[in-house]
């Protein structure tokens, strides 16, 4: 295979996955930035490999797989915090031992895996501020330069929330799972914050040639779905599900052939979902 059909597989894979990947990993090592070092790991991993071998038919399983396995030869040479070796050493093992099928392990529940890096971002002891710039990084893919101008603030103090964020999560032990009861009540709102946020990226891309990207609507509407159920009687949960919902479903009439937006009066009604 070419070197640029197999990057540019890999540029979308890594685009469309990046997040999934980095939350699955955190929730292995206990460590956000670790995570995120694992990821870009896989993926100089794959830029090696895969010109040669070509894409592997599920090429997010395939990087979960390398990063995994760099995850847990790291952590038996012991170059992890020895106070997380032997938890998420144990836990790995297994979890190697029950689920082998990396792409059965990766494609399970995608929504909550996602929920679980969203709720661990919106953990109390974050700012408000830090837990919405380090979503936008881990989940979103957004560089600092960008979040730093959604904010309007300078590149300096957004790199610096979110690596005080990471820290702080790295450092207190935390679980990167979705709380129940009032640990959930409490993060709820920060949740859905960022949810909407992701949602809104998707809907106008601040970054890239598309005007649109789509997996972030998908992923957004996708959870926004998911916290229903988890908690159905919050009122904000289906509110935010609704409004993204209206707002999805007139994305296949939003831009023409060319990828050019249309304004909302000028779009074709018959394109609209109507179920959503």
């Amino acid at each position: 295979m070419p070197d640029f059909d197999a990057h540019r597989a890999l540029e979308t894979v890594f685009r469309t996955g990046r997040a999934r990947l980095i939350g699955g990993l955190a929730r292995m090592v206990r460590d956000v930035d670790r995570a995120e070092e694992l990821a870009q790991e896989a993926l100089v991993a794959a830029l090696a490999e895969w010109p040669s071998t070509g894409v592997p038919q599920n090429p997010g399983a395939w990087l979960m797989a390398i990063a995994r396995r760099r995850a847990l030869d790291q952590l038996r040479r012991g170059q992890m915090l020895a106070r997380k070796h032997a938890i998420v050493a144990r836990d790995m093992e297994l979890e190697q031992q029950a689920m082998p099928d990396w792409d059965a392990a990766l494609d399970d529940d995608i929504g909550d895996e996602l929920l679980r890096l969203i709720f661990t971002a919106c953990h109390p002891r974050l700012s408000r501020e830090a837990r919405a710039a380090l979503a936008l990084r881990m989940i979103c893919g957004l560089t600092t330069e960008e979040i730093a101008r959604a904010f309007l603030l300078p590149e300096p103090t957004i790199a610096q929330r979110i690596v005080r964020a990471k820290r702080t999560l790295s450092e207190s032990g935390l679980g990167y799972e979705t709380p129940r009861g009032d640990a959930l009540s409490e993060r709820l709102t920060s949740v859905l914050e960022i949810v909407y946020l992701i949602f809104n990226e998707g809907y106008t891309a601040a970054r890239g040639d598309e005007w649109l990207r789509p997996q972030l609507c998908n992923d957004a509407l996708r959870m926004g779905r998911a916290l229903t159920s988890i908690a159905p009687r919050e009122s904000e949960a289906h509110g935010l599900l609704a409004l993204m919902e209206l707002n999805g479903s007139r994305t296949a009439a939003r831009t023409d052939k060319t990828g050019d937006p249309i304004l909302l009066m000028e779009q074709n009604r018959g394109l609209w979902d109507q179920l959503q």
